[in-house]
């Protein structure tokens, strides 16, 4: 079994019917029954914030999402750490002329630090970084 990373995006689009990626996210929710997944803190907090001023139901359904994946037995979820932030940090300061955000820069290095060539995403930041994007 290999390892996957998840990021927001895929999250957000398996989680709304009307996302453009909605779909493919679906379509490749195989992989995180086939596969060990790994994301973190600061992607699930991505996910709660995009979905925080939709109707009702598309908030209770992230929040219930987000409470599945913390209890799922092949998801690991990497915590937010001082230390994680401070390397997210270095590696945004190292990109100036790219537009990494400091959850994708943070991603990034749990994925280096894991070993992981493959992101559930389809944020081509990560492809310039080497990885290779599934979305």
């Amino acid at each position: 079994m290999s390892r996957i990373y998840a990021d927001a995006a895929f999250y957000i689009a398996f989680l709304h019917r009307t996302d453009a990626l909605h779909d493919r996210a679906v379509a490749l929710e195989r992989l995180t029954r086939a596969n060990e997944v790994v994301t973190s803190d600061p992607v699930l907090t991505e996910v709660l914030n995009h979905f925080s001023g939709s109707e009702p139901h598309l908030r209770r359904a992230a929040f219930e999402f987000v409470e599945y994946l913390r209890g799922a037995e092949r998801t690991e979820i990497v915590a937010q750490t001082r230390e994680l932030f401070d390397a997210g940090l270095d590696l945004y300061g190292r990109r100036p002329d790219k537009g990494y955000g400091h959850t994708d820069c943070m991603s990034m290095v749990i994925c280096r630090q894991h070993r992981i060539r493959r992101v559930l995403t389809h944020d081509r930041h990560f492809a310039q970084e080497g990885f290779e994007i599934l979305l």
